[in-house]
């Protein structure tokens, strides 16, 4: 049987002892912000994702969405599950309260979104699609709009999408076809098809907003000519009500490898009425704030799901008995012993924690940071941290769904026969996580997208978010014997990033396809420097504090060692690899494939 506890004291190290999430409360709108309102969310979200988004995991899977003329139902259980997940507020966890949000920091939000994930991330499309809609509304739509739309996008009753993919059209959306016929009332007319559209079309709220990309009659070719427009299910009542339905339906749902209570559809577009969002033919930047945002919710999807796997394959593996530890007996009032004695086996757990925890703790940097670039009073440092958003956007996209996928596979593999059948649930994991490396821009997309995009810009000027503070940190701590066995291999990796960074701008200027040709490996190598400063940065806080809480602590230091000793030399090989260049990669003849 799965099992599932959130990590909460995980959490809370990661929050107050790592990040000190206790200096947002000093900016302006983060007040209420205290350590004591944090924990008490961290708590609440623990009782509501264990007891109630958990028990519907499996029985959402099994049961799935329901599709017939055009309506969608969701399994058994999700409407009174979504019911209760908007009686409490979460929907409005870190919305604007002048919208009725609660407005708590990004960063507390995040390890909520992480609960989520890990206990029923099928239920967590739906909530999480409506916060991407609500920060695009929030940042580019109209004050009628946003007083239209908003208090329901974030009292949760109402839910929104974002619908960009064509049949012909996925990561090119230059070449989106779906039509906005300009009417005198300053409305559109939408007509187009949309799919692969994450709770297009479901039961748990009276209206569902669709933000629709689309082209006008005028607009330039390709993705300069690209519009954002918002089109509701229903077209709103004076007074706010769901009214007449527009001419939006669902044409059917795909059916998926995973996530499959989560209702992912084929959305015509015939006439429906739409309001622009932001600027005509500036719907890619639009976009880009929900996409942003639903990146590193995708990359919280693989954090979530290798979480659980560790937990489920952790539970399995004190309990499993098969045969006897190499060094001896350990449970000789048993016919053999529980499988975690086993090297091999400890090997999969420890690699699974160390994904785990680092990726939570470099997830929670970076939530802090977009915090700051929200709320700080000082524009030099606001715009500081919305570079490194930028600069880890497609990092903890690609590298949290890279490692949580692993994670999710690991985790069935300590189980054995009994990981590859549904008992134990931990199949289920490997399906539901396999789509996060592929939507919202498959993580070799992402590895482009740090590489010609982040690198560049600005002369640079985002790579120096990242550099400064792990070059001053090494410089500061290299000396610490203490220390010495996290930050000295630290410091090698980090020289490998520098040496592989530049070569990769050399390679870039003269070969663009060169320096594609390492994208990914370079994507891998800069997520693992990242994540070993993440942990040293923990080893630091729990050798001071092993006294305190000895079991916690000691159990930190030692996956913060078996990070260091047999994950982060990866990098050794990966920046071989970036060095040998891309001609192999190319050279073979198209016909010979």
């Amino acid at each position: 049987m799965a099992v599932y506890q959130a990590p909460i004291r995980d959490m809370r190290f990661v929050l107050h002892e790592l990040m000190s999430v206790e200096d947002l409360a000093k900016l302006e709108g983060y007040e209420d912000a205290t350590p004591d309102l944090i924990d008490a969310v961290l708590e609440e979200a623990g009782k509501v994702t264990e007891n109630v988004l958990f028990p519907l995991n499996r029985s959402g899977d099994e049961e799935g969405c329901v599709y017939e003329n055009g309506v969608v139902r969701t399994p058994s259980g999700f409407k009174e599950a979504y019911s209760a997940f908007v009686e409490g507020g979460w929907p409005s966890l870190n919305c604007d309260p002048a919208f009725g949000g609660q407005g708590l920091p990004h960063t507390v939000s995040l390890m909520v979104s992480e609960m989520i994930c890990s206990a029923n991330l099928s239920f967590g499309m739906y909530p999480g699609l409506s916060h991407g809609a609500y920060s695009a509304l929030a940042k580019y739509g109209t004050d009628e709009l946003k007083e239209t739309y908003l208090p329901k996008l974030v009292d949760g009753t109402w839910s929104g999408t974002m619908c960009l993919t064509e049949p012909h059209c996925g990561t090119d959306l230059g070449l989106c076809r779906t039509k906005a016929e300009p009417l005198e009332d300053g409305s559109y007319d939408i007509t187009g098809t949309k799919i692969f559209i994450s709770a297009g079309e479901h039961d748990l709220t009276d209206n569902i907003l669709h933000l629709v990309l689309a082209r006008t009659p005028d607009a330039p070719k390709g993705i300069k000519g690209i519009s954002l427009f918002l089109v509701p299910k229903f077209l709103p009542n004076p007074d706010g009500t769901p009214g007449a339905r527009n001419g939006v339906m669902c044409g059917a749902i795909e059916h998926k490898m995973g996530i499959k209570a989560s209702s992912t559809c084929v959305m015509n577009f015939d006439g429906a009425k739409g309001w622009l969002v932001g600027s005509l033919n500036k719907g890619m930047r639009a976009m880009f704030t929900m996409m942003n945002e639903a990146r590193l919710l995708v990359g919280i999807q693989g954090l979530g799901l290798g979480s659980v796997s560790y937990q489920g394959a952790v539970a399995y593996a004190k309990e499993r008995t098969q045969g006897r530890s190499l060094s001896g007996v350990k449970h000789p009032d048993k016919s053999a012993d529980p499988i975690i004695v086993h090297p091999d086996v400890r090997r999969m757990l420890l690699t699974q924690r160390a994904y785990a925890e680092g990726c939570r703790a470099l997830g929670a940097w970076v939530a802090k940071e977009l915090d700051i670039s929200h709320k700080h009073s000082d524009a030099a440092r606001r715009e500081e941290a919305d570079d490194f958003v930028q600069l880890m956007t497609p990092i903890v996209k690609a590298l949290f769904t890279d490692m949580g996928y692993e994670s999710a596979n690991i985790g069935m593999q300590v189980l054995g026969g009994h990981g590859f059948i549904r008992e134990h649930g931990m199949e289920q994991y490997v399906r539901d996580c396999r789509i996060a490396q592929i939507y919202e821009g498959t993580n070799g997309i992402q590895a482009l997208d740090l590489i010609g995009r982040k690198l560049p810009a600005h002369a640079g000027r985002y790579l120096r978010r990242f550099f400064h503070p792990v070059q001053s940190y090494i410089e500061a701590n290299i000396a610490d014997e203490r220390l010495a066995e996290f930050v000295q291999p630290l410091a090698k990796a980090f020289v490998r990033l520098q040496q592989a960074t530049a070569a990769l701008a050399q390679k870039g200027m003269s070969n663009q396809e060169e320096a594609a040709s390492t994208a990914t490996d370079y994507l891998r190598l800069f997520g693992l420097v990242a994540m070993s400063y993440m942990w040293c940065k923990a080893a630091t806080v729990a050798l001071d504090k092993l006294d305190e809480d000895k079991a916690f602590y000691q159990a930190k230091l030692d996956t913060a060692r078996f990070f260091t000793a047999k994950i982060l030399p990866q990098t050794g090989a990966l920046f071989s690899t970036l060095m040998a260049g891309g001609d192999t990669l190319m050279a073979m003849d198209e016909d010979a494939f």
